[in-house]
């Protein structure tokens, strides 16, 4: 069951206040900060809604002792079924990939790993490490690997407590031109 717009922003308006792990900051916050970056950068809509978006699994992840204990809780791919149908593979697959991104960051740049925050560098090690020379290659040559990316370095940027991005209703309408018609 497809998630619309409004119900995305009543998610984030009623769990987003959550904690984002370990940082300092909400996890809309966070999504905010990440979008935020994406525009300075000139990002397309579909890219910005996907840094809007990325974590979007955290928020359905279950809430129980697992989600604290050290078990990657896979949310690149939790929100997959809820967006599918409102948005396209250019917002799907940065959200689906920005994982695999940390860890072909930490291969093929050799700064990349030390820059993490310490909660980003606990989850790293949950989500498999950094990929292989074979893996990094065969992943940077996926259809929208390099959006993966960029959206990976906003998200990495995105944790300042003293960030004042735009508000969520700013970006209703970027959710709006990047959806489906």
């Amino acid at each position: 069951m497809a998630l619309q717009i409004a119900e995305i922003t009543d998610l984030y308006q009623t769990q987003g206040a959550v904690q984002y792990g370990a940082e300092a900051i909400s996890q809309q916050q966070h999504a905010l900060q990440c979008a935020h970056l994406a525009e300075q950068a000139g990002a397309s809509p579909a890219l910005i809604a996907a840094a809007l978006l990325h974590d979007l699994g955290h928020l359905m992840a279950p809430r129980t002792e697992a989600r604290t204990a050290a078990i990657d809780d896979v949310h690149q791919y939790l929100a997959m079924p809820f967006l599918r149908g409102v948005f396209d593979e250019a917002v799907l697959a940065p959200i689906r990939l920005h994982v695999d991104a940390k860890r072909y960051l930490c291969q093929v740049d050799p700064h990349y790993a030390a820059s993490l925050s310490p909660a980003s560098q606990r989850s790293l090690a949950l989500q498999g490490g950094p990929f292989s020379d074979d893996d990094a290659a065969v992943f940077i040559q996926q259809p929208f690997a390099a959006d993966a990316v960029a959206l990976r370095r906003w998200d990495d940027g995105a944790k300042d407590p003293a960030a004042n991005p735009p508000a969520w209703a700013h970006y209703v309408a970027v959710l709006e031109s990047a959806r489906i018609a």
